[in-house]
Order: C-alpha cells, then sequence, then structure tokens
C-alpha cells in the first residue's frame, strides 16, 4: 500500500490526542482523511457548546452548510431549529455535528447547483475519528442520530431507522436514539404527517433528558 493510499484511508492521523474542540476543529480544516475533502468547499466540523447534554448527528454537510462552514444552517437545520423549540429543546445547548464532515455532491447537467451524494461507507469510517473525538470531548447524555447514515454509523452498520426509531439504545458510553433526518421530512409526499412523527421522536429525546 503506498504513503497516499494510507493518508486517504482514514482521518485519524489528522485527530490531536487529547485535543479540545477549539483544537479539533482547527485541526480538522487541514483533514485530508477522504477523497471528498477535494471538491469540497471547506470542513464542516460540530458546533455547539462543549458540555452539551445532548449531540445531534447528522449525514454529512449540505450545500448551504459547504459555503457557510457551519453544520445545520440551510433549510434542514431551520427545520430541526423549528421542531427543538416546538418540544422545548434549545438548540443553544445542543452541540451538532456529522458523521462526515465534508459536503459530497455532484454537479447538476445544466447551472451550477450542487446535488446531494450520500456519503459511501468507507467515507464515512474514514471520518470516525473526528466523531468519536467530538464525543469524547462533550460527553453527552444522549447522543440523537438523524437520519440511517448517522444512525449506522454510532449504533453499526446492521441498525435500521425504519424499525427502531425513537428507541433508546445504549453503546457504551453513550445512550443512543435515532430518528430521521429533517431534509426526509421536507422531501416527504405528506410533510405534515411526517414532520408529526418528527416530532414524536423528539419529544421521546426530550423524555430521557434527567
Amino acid at each position: 500500500m503506498t504513503t497516499t493510499a494510507r493518508r486517504t484511508s482514514s482521518a485519524a492521523s489528522f485527530v490531536p490526542q487529547g485535543a479540545d474542540l477549539a483544537a479539533l476543529r482547527r485541526a480538522a480544516t487541514g483533514c485530508e482523511g477522504c477523497e471528498l475533502y477535494k471538491p469540497a468547499t471547506q470542513t464542516v466540523f460540530g458546533a455547539g457548546p462543549e458540555d452539551a447534554r445532548l449531540v445531534f448527528v447528522g449525514e454529512q454537510p449540505g450545500d448551504v452548510e459547504d459555503r457557510q462552514g457551519e453544520p445545520f444552517v440551510g433549510p434542514a437545520g431551520r427545520l430541526l431549529d423549528k421542531a427543538l423549540d416546538e418540544v422545548d429543546l434549545a438548540r443553544e445547548g445542543v452541540y451538532v455535528t456529522n458523521a462526515v464532515k465534508h459536503f459530497k455532491f455532484v454537479p447538476a447537467e445544466r447551472g451550477k447547483r450542487r446535488i446531494h451524494k450520500a456519503p459511501s461507507r468507507g467515507e464515512v469510517a474514514a471520518c470516525l475519528p473526528w466523531l468519536h473525538a467530538e464525543l469524547g470531548q462533550v460527553r453527552p447524555e444522549l447522543v440523537v442520530c438523524l437520519g440511517a447514515t448517522a444512525a449506522k454509523a454510532v449504533l453499526g452498520s446492521a441498525y435500521k431507522v425504519s424499525e427502531r426509531r425513537g428507541q433508546l439504545e445504549h453503546v457504551d458510553p453513550y445512550d443512543v436514539i435515532a430518528t430521521v433526518h429533517p431534509s426526509s421530512v421536507l422531501r416527504a409526499p405528506d410533510r405534515a404527517e411526517a414532520y408529526r412523527g418528527f416530532l414524536a421522536d423528539l419529544r421521546v429525546v426530550r423524555s430521557h433528558l434527567t
């Protein structure tokens, strides 16, 4: 295996051991742990208080997040903010991040629009050292996985959100609840029904915070 191949297989060598969130965020700007850093505008690291009781993990940054450099600031983020407010969970007290820190996309056939493309299993695995480092620093009471990619990253590849959403799981040392990604609510044929289901899951989250 060549040195280049080793460098592109994992973010582990870019993650400073024992670093606080600020140092992790700075180090992540130079991550080349997989090929996604090349077309992306920038690394989009997590954001929120270092002592947050609650961490939300999504799939990857979207187009707006990639341009602004902050997680959950696009349409899905606005829906998440609205839902959190409705169930009395303040966004300011929540740490939000993604399983993958770079935006994966394909260009539209016409125009300049960039179309989201789901990260591969290998790309998710390559980025996991950053997520593990974040969780190790925040040490939340509860981790909420938004969507299948995040759920599989935290709970294992066999986990199915469609079968177990809203149920309390445990992956040492964290309690975990998985639900859908807010972007799936925006795409749902019946958005009102999908949103009600999302709120129901978030109310379960709220009930499990001590």
